[in-house]
């Protein structure tokens, strides 16, 4: 070959050369950076492209999940028991009924517009007079014609039979009663109980305060 035109080619060679090796790099980066950027670029990029976007998709919906899962936390402790449990505690395993009892009084006491405490007070209330269960008339077991989730008594005014063996009906006249005690919201739970029941057994109703309290923090979110 002719060594001039060689020596002219040359550069033009290695012009093309560099031109390719840059190309090539400029890809490589394009890949790489891509690969670390991740997410946010392959959300740029799908659309353009007409591909989903599972990845991004499935950050946003974790993202998502995890706000969901944060606005149902249960409530705070110091809300349910504001002083706290007294004396020693008991609790009872609760049958499918009684579950469905505790959540038709939380949902009650929603819709009457009160906070968790007074689903704690009603709820351990209800532990104490009928263990959760909406009862009927008793017979020679009854005490006198006491009826329902807080046994309330048609004669002294709570209403109708009927009405009081509803759920949602003997929680609000329950927790219309509790309103009318001042400073209820602060009172140890077996005051606040028994300045709405008049029970013959004023302190029965402390020891429900945890389980209730439990009851309410597993239900409110889901009532």
């Amino acid at each position: 070959m002719n060594t001039t035109l060689f020596s002219r080619w040359l550069p033009a060679i290695e012009q093309t050369s560099i031109i390719r090796k840059s190309a090539l790099g400029l890809a490589g980066l394009a890949f790489v950076g891509g690969a670390v950027a991740g997410p946010a670029v392959a959300a740029q990029a799908a659309p353009e492209q007409g591909q989903p976007v599972s990845v991004a998709q499935a950050v946003a919906n974790s993202v998502k999940g995890d706000k969901d899962q944060g606005s149902k936390a249960k409530p705070d402790r110091h809300k349910l028991v504001p002083r706290g449990v007294q004396g020693e505690q008991s609790s009872i395993r609760l049958s499918g009924e009684q579950s469905d009892n505790v959540k038709a009084i939380v949902k009650a006491t929603k819709k009457a517009g009160l906070d968790e405490r007074a689903a704690v007070i009603a709820v351990g209330t209800s532990l104490q007079e009928s263990k959760l269960e909406n009862l009927g008339h008793l017979g020679d077991a009854n005490d006198h014609d006491s009826l329902g989730l807080f046994q309330q008594r048609p004669s002294s005014g709570w209403g109708s039979p009927d009405q009081i063996t509803d759920p949602e009906y003997s929680t609000t006249a329950f927790l219309k009663g509790l309103k009318q005690v001042d400073g209820w919201h602060e009172m140890p739970l077996t005051d606040a109980a028994q300045k709405v029941q008049v029970s013959a057994y004023p302190d029965a109703y402390a020891k429900w305060e945890n389980q209730a309290a439990d009851l309410v923090a597993s239900a409110w979110t889901n009532s």
